[in-house]
């Protein structure tokens, strides 16, 4: 549930003309919740074919412009780029006249603040930083899950209620975050979802290799549980063989990896360190026990000389 006071009606922005510059899979949601909320997309750029068909599916009758054109027809413009070609992108349409005064100028990156989009600024465009902290599918579940989603917003001062009205109206919650703390920002959230992602199927190719039929049934509530506790409980969530100091454990892990994924030792030697420095810190990890382990961890295997 949303549970941000929604802003009075003087400080909400009208009802806006809609375009998206790069239609991945962020930036038809983000325009299809717009919709909801009473705007009206009227343009959006895609080169590929999957993004002309997540347009199509998600902001059906709006019709396909190149970018500059996007700009000429919409109020409110979605720069839905990959963060690489958001510089290059915002300093183009600024050089080529594409930017109108008066137009607000949403990018949704994670790693930039506003001031990436200076050169829109200076052709008198109003700058908005809104990054959705979720992962998107490029379908109509997107939608959904908007509700309830932290925005990292950073925008000039006289805007701010302008971000934070835009991203209520989407079904999100606004989180101010400082511009030059955006990397961090960023980091963090890519740390949490980006390799839990690949730690999770790492999982699902080492139970498959172990006879699993089902790892996905398997994991999903032993995952869904530790998810839980670590958001409710932080370092006290901390289970397992590392926390325990269970060395010999995380040899024979070690040694199992060795022989059938070797791909995946760096990482959970990786993790395994910092699970211990954390269980250590907390006092979860006896230091008694702690001493073997980390000479499991620095060596790669129990016992192993090098």
């Amino acid at each position: 549930m949303n549970t941000t006071p929604q802003p009075d009606p003087k400080d909400r922005p009208a009802r806006l003309t809609v375009g998206v510059v790069g239609a991945g899979r962020v930036g038809p949601a983000l325009a299809a919740s717009l919709r909801l909320a009473g705007h009206r997309p009227v343009a959006v750029s895609g080169v590929s074919d999957a993004s002309r068909r997540r347009a199509a599916e998600l902001l059906p009758g709006v019709p396909l412009m190149p970018p500059a054109e996007v700009l000429r027809h919409a109020e409110l413009v979605l720069l839905t780029v990959p963060d690489d070609a958001l510089p290059t992108l915002v300093a183009g349409l600024a050089e080529t006249g594409a930017v109108r005064p008066g137009q607000l100028l949403v990018h949704t990156s994670g790693r930039y603040g506003a001031r990436v989009l200076d050169p829109a600024l200076r052709a008198g465009a109003l700058p908005l930083a809104l990054h959705p902290a979720m992962t998107f599918t490029g379908t109509a579940v997107d939608v959904q899950r908007l509700a309830g989603c932290s925005f990292g917003v950073t925008a000039p001062e006289e805007l701010r209620l302008a971000a934070e009205a835009l991203v209520i109206e989407m079904g999100g919650e606004p989180e101010w975050i400082a511009e030059e703390k955006r990397p961090l920002y960023h980091a963090a959230l890519a740390l949490g979802a980006n390799h839990l992602v690949t730690l999770v199927a790492q999982s699902m190719d080492l139970l498959r290799t172990a006879g699993v039929d089902a790892p996905d049934r398997m994991l999903g509530p032993l995952l869904g549980a530790a998810l839980d506790n670590a958001l409710r409980s932080g370092d006290a969530a901390l289970t397992g063989p590392v926390a325990r100091g269970d060395a010999g454990t995380v040899a024979a892990h070690v040694e199992e990896l060795r022989t059938h994924a070797p791909g995946a030792v760096a990482g959970y030697l990786a993790m395994a360190r910092a699970t211990a420095d954390r269980a250590l810190a907390q006092g979860l990890l006896r230091p008694e026990l702690a001493e073997d382990l980390l000479g499991v961890l620095a060596h790669g295997t129990e016992g192993d000389p090098r």
